[in-house]
């Protein structure tokens, strides 16, 4: 599941990410309302947290606009608790709005509460994720390759799904650190390296053709050649 946190508060996006990473998801962060509508528009995400109060474009306005492209699930943040503007939130669209400070478990809870909603009401909730003669299933986390049961780590897997998720997209090595380990990338470190070589042996090794792919000086791709 992959989630797009819009905050401007940098410590709080900071620990949201390491959170929400730890809790098995993707997260993107966007600071600021005009970057965090950009992606939200144009990303493909399963929910957004987002802040009210924003530079560049406030909370509500971000909303407004997402809500003319997308029905992408919506839990706001604000430290305004007037009733006025959790109306405000809701009829424009928000799914669910929660008051700082709040407990981290809450949040989660109430995160949890939204994914499994929606799951209940799309017509095709995604279960899988495919290419080629790879197959992931996301709810058992089990992974074949032409029928072959791979064995993976929890990186591994979460590696996986997040350029599964993105296939056919060059990811650099600071995205993967950022995705994958919420790390600042060290350019003197080869642990994504290690990691990816690792995934290939499991995922290509054995097989007519490969479908994870080194792009020389720009990062990494998963996608069939074939």
């Amino acid at each position: 599941m992959r989630i797009l946190v819009i905050e401007d508060e940098s410590r709080l996006a900071s620990y949201l990410k390491k959170g929400l990473s730890e809790s098995g998801y993707v997260v993107d962060v966007a600071e600021d309302g005009i970057d965090g509508q950009h992606l939200a528009v144009e990303g493909q995400y399963d929910l957004v947290v987002l802040d009210v109060m924003l530079p560049g474009m406030d909370g509500f306005e971000v909303l407004r606009r997402l809500r003319e492209h997308k029905s992408t699930p919506v839990l706001m943040l604000t430290a305004r608790d007037k009733v006025e503007d959790r109306v405000q939130g809701l009829k424009g669209g928000a799914d669910d709005y929660l008051i700082k400070p709040f407990a981290f478990t809450e949040l989660l809870a109430r995160i949890e509460a939204l994914l499994r909603r929606g799951a209940s009401h799309a017509s095709q909730p995604l279960t899988s994720l495919r290419l080629g003669d790879l197959d992931v299933d996301l709810a058992r986390r089990k992974v074949t390759r032409a029928g072959r049961r791979l064995e993976l780590s929890p990186k591994e897997f979460t590696l996986l799904t997040v350029m599964l998720r993105r296939q056919g997209e060059v990811l650099s090595r600071t995205v993967l650190a950022e995705q994958v380990w919420d790390l600042n990338f060290d350019s003197e470190t080869n642990a994504i390296d290690v990691a990816v070589r690792r995934l290939r042996a499991k995922l290509d090794e054995g097989f007519d053709r490969p479908l994870l792919h080194t792009v020389r000086g720009m990062g990494y791709v998963l996608e069939d050649r074939g």
